[in-house]
């Protein structure tokens, strides 16, 4: 049983692509109802004094997107950002940067995932609130999926609402790389990764774009 989480020592001889291998392997094994024996209050005790994440995971809200348990992650492992429609604004993106620059994390990973309630909302044209500003950040990869495929432009067109959830996750990473320079000088010189992938609620698979 996993009693201990990531100490200094081993996020410094982690890389980016060793991470994406381990959440990937982690993501097999959640597939195989083969998650490791973890005791989560003894990796607690011992973040105490410290913390050193291998990745920070920018994520819907949705609660059927367990991100630890889908990646088979412990305590310490990853950070983890959530939002409804898994997009970026100021506050993300100073996250994403402690999560880097500060907390050394070797990866940021934008997971998007099936038949998301916010991109469906968005493909909708649903105003309602402060739902109706949040859902503005969704619009472009709307924009595009609209320019891919035929039939209905709402909810109810399947391909529609996939291509929108791949576009955001694309649009998503683009304006990372843009509205930060902290990190897309942090890929640039081979210290992090930006990536995205998706998550398939029928198969429990992240697909990585």
């Amino acid at each position: 049983m996993k009693t201990t989480a990531i100490t200094k020592e081993v996020q410094n001889g982690l890389t980016p692509t060793s991470v994406i291998a381990d959440l990937l392997e982690g993501n097999k094994r959640f597939i195989d109802a083969e998650n490791e024996a973890v005791d989560h209050l003894a990796q607690v005790k011992h973040t105490i004094d410290g913390q050193f994440p291998k990745a920070v995971i920018l994520s819907c809200i949705d609660s059927r997107v367990p991100v630890e348990l889908l990646f088979d992650q412990g305590v310490g492992d990853v950070f983890v950002a959530r939002v409804a429609g898994n997009f970026v604004n100021v506050d993300m993106l100073g996250s994403i940067e402690y999560s880097c620059k500060v907390a050394g994390s070797k990866i940021v990973l934008v997971l998007g995932h099936e038949s998301c309630g916010a991109v469906k909302a968005a493909c909708d044209g649903v105003e309602l609130g402060n739902i109706t500003e949040m859902l503005s950040k969704i619009k472009p990869a709307v924009a595009l999926a609209s320019k891919e495929v035929s039939g209905e432009k709402n909810s109810s067109n399947k391909e529609f609402v996939n291509k929108t959830i791949v576009h955001n996750v694309q649009l998503t990473i683009d304006r990372i790389r843009k509205e930060s320079p902290i990190l897309k000088e942090m890929e640039d010189n081979g210290e992090i990764q930006i990536v995205g992938g998706v998550y398939s609620l029928t198969t429990g698979k992240v697909e990585m774009l």
